[in-house]
């Protein structure tokens, strides 16, 4: 059976909480990742953060990357999965969610991240293709 251990990345870096934007952009460069997961000066995960943030809700809006924080960004209800949870779990929680990078953790430490091309090399062709159904169809009403 496939689980998140099986799906995920490892060795995801954690962005202290109080790291600056402009710092979690060279991270995001140096790594050729899109996301950063926040950790709090007690290791916990705090949130994620991802470059489209920092280009919307920072530069867009007229704040400073160099100045504005990883916590200031870090908004809304936080989603991670168990790194034992079955593939099944994962894809439910990220659909539901409409979820495209999501934490794995282990206790309560950081393990991974599962993202969507880590989906597409773990998964059948049917349950990426039912994933991307699910976060890109727009909600009725739109």
């Amino acid at each position: 059976m496939t689980n998140a251990r099986n799906i995920m990345h490892a060795g995801a870096e954690c962005i202290p909480e109080g790291e600056t934007l402009d710092r979690a952009a060279q991270l995001m460069r140096n790594h050729s990742v899109g996301s950063l997961p926040v950790c709090g000066d007690d290791d916990r995960l705090k949130g994620i953060i991802t470059d489209r943030d920092i280009v919307v809700k920072c530069i867009a809006s007229g704040h400073d990357p160099a100045s504005m924080t990883a916590a200031q960004l870090c908004s809304g209800e936080l989603f991670w999965v168990d790194a034992d949870a079955d593939a099944a779990e994962v894809l439910q929680l990220m659909e539901r969610n409409h979820i495209r990078r999501l934490p794995v953790m282990e206790g309560h430490r950081l393990v991974g991240m599962i993202s969507e091309a880590d989906l597409a090399t773990h998964l059948s062709p049917q349950q990426v293709a039912e994933f991307a159904s699910a976060i890109y169809t727009a909600p009725s009403g739109l």
